[in-house]
C-alpha cells in the first residue's frame, strides 16, 4: 500500500468464478445443482475450476451449461461464448508453447550484439513505464464510478403489460444489482433482466459496484397499466368448472415483498425467468404440467384452480422445482 492506494489485479472473471459468483449469491451448492440438473458432479467440478480437458466433447459440455444456466435462471449463451472463448485461448497458448519449443533448436545469431547492461536497461525503463502505466490506470479507477447506461427502459416509461427488460451496459469488472438482486454481466460489460411489474407505479434501482466499491446507482420509475383481473375478481364456483372444461393448468404467481427471482416452465419450456418485484403477479398457462422455481419460498405466493394454496415455503430459501397438474389437488 503506498500513497493510500489499495494495489489490485485487473482482469475479468474466468467462466468458472463466474459460475462460482452466481451459484454463491443464491447460496446453492454444487450437489444441489448436479441432483436438479443430472449434470454429474466433477463434471460441474471441473467447469469451475477451468479444468476443461477432463470435460467431454464441447455438444455435452454447452448442454451442461444450459442446464446450469436454466437453474440458475441466468442467458445460457454469454456462459458458452465465455467457455468457448476461453478454450480457443487455452488452444493457442499451447500452440505458442509448442511452437517454441520447436524453435529452441534452431537459433539464429544476430549480428547486434546483446550485453548483460542493455538487458538491464531495457528492462529497467519497461519497469518503469510499466508501473506509471499501471498507477495511471489505478489512479483512475480508484476515483471514478463505474460507468452505467441504461438502455432500457426509459425514465417513466409506461407499459401496456406486466413485465418490462431492463438492458443496459457496465464496466467490464462491475457487478450490477437490479432492486438488490444480482444479475449476470457479460464480458463486454452488458445486462440483461426481465422484471416482472405490478400494475400501476415501480420503482426500479440499478446498482452498478467496481472492484473499489465504488457506486453508480440510477432509478427508474416505470408505470404499468396492467390489470390482472384473475386475481383481482376470485373465481366463483360456476366459472371454476368452465375452467375445468378447459381442460388446461393456470397458475398466479405474486411476490411479497419482493424482489424475488423466479423462473416458470409450462409443459417443459422455459416461458419465464427474472426478477419480479413486490406486490407484482404474473399468470401461466399450460397444457399439463407447470414447474416453478423461486429464489425464496416464504415471499413466492400461488394461486391455483381458483385457489389461493399460500406461500411455496416457510423460510427465505430458494425452492425448486413445484409442480402444478390437472391433477394436483389442494
Amino acid at each position: 500500500m503506498r500513497g493510500g492506494f489499495v494495489k489490485k489485479s485487473v482482469r475479468t472473471l474466468t467462466l468458472g468464478e463466474k459460475l462460482m459468483n452466481l451459484r454463491g449469491e443464491r447460496r446453492i451448492s454444487l450437489n444441489e445443482i448436479s441432483r436438479s440438473t443430472r449434470i454429474q458432479l466433477k463434471y460441474l467440478e471441473y467447469l469451475e475450476a477451468g479444468d476443461y480437458k477432463k470435460l467431454p466433447a464441447d455438444v455435452y459440455v454447452k448442454g451442461f451449461l444450459r442446464g446450469y444456466a436454466e437453474f440458475l435462471g441466468v442467458d445460457e449463451n454469454i456462459l458458452i461464448r465465455l467457455y468457448e472463448k476461453e478454450k480457443g485461448i487455452k488452444k493457442n497458448l499451447e500452440k505458442v508453447a509448442d511452437n517454441m519449443a520447436e524453435k529452441k533448436e534452431n537459433i539464429n545469431m544476430s549480428p547486434f550484439l546483446i550485453t548483460p547492461k542493455i538487458i538491464a536497461i531495457t528492462l529497467g525503463a519497461l519497469f518503469v513505464f510499466g508501473g506509471l502505466f499501471y498507477l495511471y490506470k489505478e489512479i483512475g479507477a480508484f476515483a471514478n464510478t463505474p460507468k452505467l447506461v441504461i438502455l432500457n427502459p426509459g425514465q417513466n416509461a409506461v407499459e401496456d403489460g406486466n413485465s418490462v427488460v431492463v438492458e443496459g451496459v457496465t464496466d467490464k469488472d462491475a457487478k450490477v444489482f437490479i432492486n438488490n438482486q444480482p444479475i449476470l454481466v457479460s464480458d463486454e460489460g452488458r445486462f440483461s433482466e426481465s422484471l416482472a411489474l405490478q400494475s400501476g407505479a415501480n420503482a426500479i434501482n440499478i446498482r452498478a459496484v467496481n472492484r473499489f466499491d465504488k457506486t453508480n446507482v440510477q432509478n427508474i420509475i416505470i408505470q404499468s397499466n396492467y390489470k390482472s383481473e384473475q386475481i383481482e375478481n376470485p373465481v366463483e364456483d360456476g366459472q371454476k368448472d368452465i375452467l375445468l372444461e378447459q381442460n388446461n393448468v393456470s397458475i398466479d404467481v405474486r411476490v411479497d415483498p419482493g424482489p424475488v427471482w423466479i423462473s416458470v416452465e409450462a409443459d417443459g419450456n422455459l416461458v419465464f425467468s427474472g426478477t419480479m418485484l413486490a406486490g407484482a403477479v404474473q399468470s401461466f398457462v399450460a397444457d399439463d404440467k407447470i414447474v416453478v422455481n423461486s429464489g425464496k419460498a416464504n415471499a413466492t405466493y400461488v394461486r391455483f384452480g381458483g385457489k389461493d394454496i399460500g406461500a411455496l415455503g416457510t423460510d427465505a430459501v430458494a425452492i425448486r422445482g413445484v409442480t402444478f397438474t390437472r391433477d394436483t389437488k389442494y
